[in-house]
C-alpha cells in the first residue's frame, strides 16, 4: 500500500468514527460544556501516553520542545482543535447537529480554499463554483434566520486551519496529539478537579453514569484524531476535503432520522446548494485522482 493509499484509508477511518460522535455526547448533554472539554482533552492525554510509550515516541516530543517554530505551530493548531472541540460539544448537547453538519459540509470547500491560499495549490474552474454554492447556501441560511450560522462557519473555519497547520508541522501524528493535548492537560486536570472537590462537577459527584461515561471521552477523541493526523500528512488539503463529508453526512443522518431536529423549506435548500457545490467538487476531485500530480 503506497503513501497515498494509507493517507485514504486514515482519513475514511477518522471521518467515520467522527460521522458518530454526536451519538456519545448526547449521553452526556447534562454535563456543561466546558466539563466535557476537559474530559476530553484529560483523558485523551492519558489514553495517549501509553501509546506514546510503547513506539518510544518520547524523544519525538522531546524534540518538539526543543524547536521552537514546531512548537509554536502546533501551539497554533491546539488553539484551533480545542476551539472546535468546544463548539461541537455546545452544538450536539444544545440540540443543534444539523448546525455541525452543515459546518463540516462547507469544511472540505474551506480545506480548498486555505490550500489554494496556503499552499498554492491549483484552483480548477470546478473547484471555483463549488465554492461558490457552498457560499450561496451559508447565505441563504443567513437570509432566512437573520443570523449568520456562527456554530456553522466557525466549526469549518477552526478544524481548516487545525488541518493547515498539521499538514505543515513535520510531527508525526502520535507525538503531536500528544503535545496538543498534554499542553492543555493541567488545566483540564484542574479543571476537573475543582468540580470534583467543590461538587460543582459530575465526575465523581454522585453520578455513577457519568463516571463512567466521561473518561471514554479521550479513547473517541484520540483514535479518529491520529488517524486524521496520519492521512494529513499523507495526502493533499483537497483529497481531505473530499473525504471530510463523510462525517457531516453522519452528523446530517442523525439529527434529521434519530435526534429529530427541525429541517424545513430554507435548511432544505441551503443544504442542496451546498451538497451541489461538494457533487461539482466530487466529480473534479475524482477525474484529478488519476492524475499524476494528485497526490
Amino acid at each position: 500500500m503506497d503513501e497515498r493509499t494509507k493517507g485514504a484509508a486514515y482519513g475514511i477511518l477518522a471521518y467515520g468514527l467522527w460521522g458518530l460522535f454526536p451519538l456519545y455526547f448526547k449521553t452526556v448533554a447534562e454535563v456543561p460544556p466546558l466539563e466535557i472539554l476537559a474530559h476530553r482533552i484529560l483523558w485523551s492525554f492519558i489514553a495517549l501516553l501509553p501509546l506514546v510509550a510503547a513506539a518510544r515516541q518520547g524523544g519525538k516530543i522531546r524534540a518538539i520542545f526543543r524547536n521552537r517554530k514546531t512548537a509554536l505551530m502546533l501551539c497554533g493548531s491546539t488553539a484551533m482543535i480545542g476551539v472546535n472541540w468546544l463548539l461541537f460539544v455546545i452544538a450536539v448537547t444544545s440540540g443543534r447537529v444539523l448546525e455541525s453538519s452543515l459546518g463540516y459540509f462547507i469544511n472540505p470547500l474551506v480545506n480548498i480554499l486555505l490550500g489554494r491560499l496556503v499552499l498554492s495549490e491549483r484552483l480548477r474552474g470546478a473547484q471555483r463554483a463549488s465554492l461558490l454554492l457552498a457560499a450561496a447556501g451559508v447565505a441563504l441560511m443567513t437570509a432566512f434566520h437573520g443570523k449568520v450560522p456562527w456554530i456553522s462557519v466557525a466549526l469549518a473555519v477552526t478544524f481548516a486551519f487545525y488541518a493547515l497547520l498539521r499538514k505543515l508541522t513535520p510531527v508525526e501524528s502520535l507525538p503531536g496529539l500528544t503535545f496538543e493535548t498534554g499542553i492543555l492537560f493541567p488545566a483540564a486536570a484542574f479543571f476537573i478537579a475543582w468540580g470534583a472537590f467543590s461538587g460543582n462537577g459530575a465526575f465523581l459527584t454522585g453520578s455513577a453514569r457519568f463516571d463512567r461515561l466521561l473518561p471514554l471521552a479521550g479513547f473517541i477523541t484520540a483514535v479518529p484524531l491520529l488517524a486524521f493526523g496520519a492521512a494529513a500528512r499523507r495526502v493533499r488539503l483537497s483529497t481531505l476535503g473530499f473525504l471530510q463529508y463523510i462525517s457531516p453526512t453522519g452528523h446530517f443522518l442523525l439529527a434529521v432520522l434519530v435526534f429529530g431536529e427541525p429541517f424545513g423549506k430554507a435548511e432544505l435548500a441551503a443544504f442542496l446548494l451546498i451538497w451541489a457545490g461538494l457533487a461539482v467538487y466530487s466529480i473534479d476531485a475524482l477525474k484529478a485522482l488519476g492524475e499524476p500530480s494528485a497526490g
